[in-house]
């Protein structure tokens, strides 16, 4: 069940500027909410795909992600819960900051880029990713920061290089 957004679409600030209270869209207005929004990320045990999908607290399918780990490129799709695609993350092969694309649907067309995320830096205690938007190709200021733990299951999105959250993910206090 997707959430809809009664609010239109925002342009998104630059790094420097605070974030509106209405939020922005990166992939799509219907997946933008005013309020927070409870999912949770269930994962079939003993599959040999990487597929997985995220419920909303009801058990409802919001997001489908399919992905394969018998493939020499690592790539996944993320689905609307009709199964439609709406990204394609596809990691960049030969870099040194681990960097992945999006792009729109399951295209992989240059054209079609969304974002690129890469480490912020080679060696990390704790994850610390930079997220550039595809019309912010000089990558000197990143347009959302991600930290987190993969050993908490948890991050923070921060806009740019501010300490404005506009998303944060944590590990269900059912599952610790």
């Amino acid at each position: 069940m997707a959430y809809p957004n009664p609010y239109p679409a925002q342009p998104y600030p630059s790094a420097s500027a605070p974030m509106p209270a209405v939020p922005s869209a990166v992939i799509g207005p219907q997946f933008c909410a005013p309020y927070p929004v409870d999912l949770a990320v269930v994962k079939k045990v003993m599959t040999i795909s990487d597929n997985f999908v995220v419920t909303d607290v009801n058990g409802n399918i919001v997001f489908k992600v399919k992905g394969s780990l018998a493939t020499l490129r690592d790539r996944r799709v993320l689905l609307d819960a009709a199964g439609n695609p709406l990204v394609t993350l596809r990691r960049k092969i030969m870099t040194a900051h681990d960097r992945w694309q999006a792009f729109r649907g399951e295209s992989t067309d240059a054209k079609d880029l969304i974002f690129t995320l890469k480490r912020s830096s080679l060696i990390q205690f704790k994850t610390k990713l930079h997220v550039f938007l595809a019309n912010n190709t000089k990558e000197d200021v990143c347009d959302f920061k991600v930290k987190g733990s993969w050993l908490e299951r948890s991050c923070v999105v921060y806009a740019g290089e501010s300490n404005n959250i506009v998303a944060q993910v944590k590990r269900s206090p059912l599952f610790k």
